[in-house]
């Protein structure tokens, strides 16, 4: 059984990959995702180049899928209604929207991550990539519409995956601490129901192909991931993991965004409610302390 630190978002802001650079120089990740989209982008990518040479190892990086934020072909779409797209017919525009989107967004972060890679192996940096990684923004790869287009462009370009995301969250481990569910916020526990429900076929990719499963832990405490509820519930966490045969992945979120990084292709409420917020400090700090 491993357990996995990771980082989402990075690319989001150029403040947010700040912060996640600096749990890299610390060696205190295993992976990062990667948001193909943001308008800043290039910038970030830029920034990580330039800090490869120096960094203890390079961490695996996930190409972090998202068609409700950024720039982009596709008009963006709330998760309701990918919801909504996912279970109507729509005549098949949709699904080639989406389709056409998710190829852009896998090809241009695709081509920065074996950049990366080719400059951790020139100057003899660490790294463990082996094949393509993939998640998303709010895991909207969950959904039919998501997933059913993600599953054909894999199938078409022949890609070598080594990990997709699939959200299963054992709901058990956090409620066997009483003292701790009150801190819970009621809408993760909401959406650790809806994400585990719409993992079967992410799980039955995952057999199919041999790669390893895991556990994800990062929705019930999403938002606040703080090393106290860790520290208590990570013996009950490994103990399921390894009854059940599992690796961990523990999800942060450590990079904050600045006010003025708030552009009008993120969502002002996302924005207000969790990339501005300060406990994505909290989350940094625990991802130095953790480790």
């Amino acid at each position: 059984m491993k357990i996995n630190i990771h980082a989402d978002d990075y690319a989001l802001t150029v403040n947010t990959s700040r912060d996640i650079l600096d749990c890299m120089r610390k060696g205190a990740l295993d992976s990062i995702s990667i948001v193909p989209n943001s308008p800043c982008f290039d910038k970030c990518m830029g920034m990580l180049y330039e800090e490869i040479p120096s960094l203890p190892f390079l961490p695996r990086m996930n190409i972090h899928l998202n068609i409700v934020e950024g720039k982009g072909f596709l008009k963006r779409l709330s998760w309701g209604k990918l919801f909504l797209y996912s279970f109507i017919k729509c005549s098949g525009y949709m699904e080639k929207a989406v389709k056409e989107e998710l190829e852009w967004q896998i090809g241009r972060c695709d081509a920065a991550i074996s950049k990366c890679i080719r400059i951790a192996e020139d100057n003899d940096i660490k790294h463990s990539r082996q094949g393509m990684r993939l998640d998303s923004h709010q895991h909207t790869h969950h959904l039919p519409i998501v997933w059913e287009a993600l599953m054909s462009i894999l199938e078409e370009q022949g890609c070598r995956v080594e990990y997709i995301r699939c959200v299963r969250e054992p709901l058990t481990v956090f409620l066997s601490k009483k003292e701790l569910v009150p801190s819970y916020n009621p809408v993760n526990i909401i959406k650790n129901l809806i994400l585990n429900a719409l993992s079967f076929k992410i799980e039955k990719y995952i057999d199919s192909h041999g790669l390893r499963k895991m556990y994800l832990w990062g929705i019930v405490m999403s938002g606040k991931m703080d090393l106290r509820r860790i520290k208590s519930l990570m013996p009950s966490f490994i103990k399921r993991a390894e009854k059940d045969g599992r690796d961990i992945e523990i999800l942060f979120h450590p990079g904050m965004a600045l006010e003025d990084e708030i552009g009008s292709r993120i969502d002002k409420r996302a924005a207000r409610n969790f990339y501005l917020s300060h406990n994505r400090h909290i989350e940094k700090k625990t991802v130095f302390f953790i480790t």
